[in-house]
């Protein structure tokens, strides 16, 4: 099947409140079962986060397309690149709780799981404590999801839902 991307730009400069509008948009396209919704990092002159998100059809694409520009927003066809942070992806909604690396490749689009500082990747049994947050990223077309070890031998994603801000303590 033939993906059409288009890629929104509302102007927002924060990580989460990226992920939040991604989401809110998926649903209010009833973004169909397949499709993708991705992050990207802008930087230059006025650094941002912009969305990218994929669509079946060339007909859904031009209807997304007229809906969000009627909500004020700057959209432009195609991905503004091929790294994308995946918010919305198949088998997002099933990667809760504990599971191993095998569960999370077989339930959802993420293709390898890869771990910080490890050369290849984590055994199939190796558990991984999801914390309900799994953003993995589109890296030489595969989208991989970065881990990092924790305490009692598991692992968990790189990404955590609710980082300490810089210089939090000081």
């Amino acid at each position: 099947m033939t993906e059409f991307v288009l890629t929104v730009d509302a102007g927002i400069t924060d990580l989460r409140a990226s992920d939040h509008l991604l989401q809110t948009l998926a649903a209010e396209l009833a973004l169909p079962e397949g499709e993708f919704g991705c992050t990207h990092l802008v930087r230059g002159d006025r650094p941002r986060v912009v969305l990218s998100l994929t669509l079946p059809s060339q007909s859904l694409l031009r209807t997304a397309q007229e809906r969000l520009s009627e909500q004020g927003y700057e959209v432009t066809g195609g991905a503004p690149d091929a790294v994308g942070r995946a918010v919305v992806y198949p088998g997002v909604s099933s990667l809760t709780g504990t599971l191993t690396v095998a569960q999370v490749l077989a339930r959802s689009a993420i293709d390898k799981v890869t771990v910080l500082g490890a050369a290849g990747q984590p055994a199939p049994d190796v558990r991984l404590v999801t914390q309900d947050h799994v953003r993995p990223q589109w890296t030489d077309g595969e989208l991989v999801l970065t881990a990092m070890p924790a305490v009692g031998g598991v692992l968990v994603p790189f990404e955590v839902p609710d980082p300490t801000p810089c210089c939090a303590d000081h």
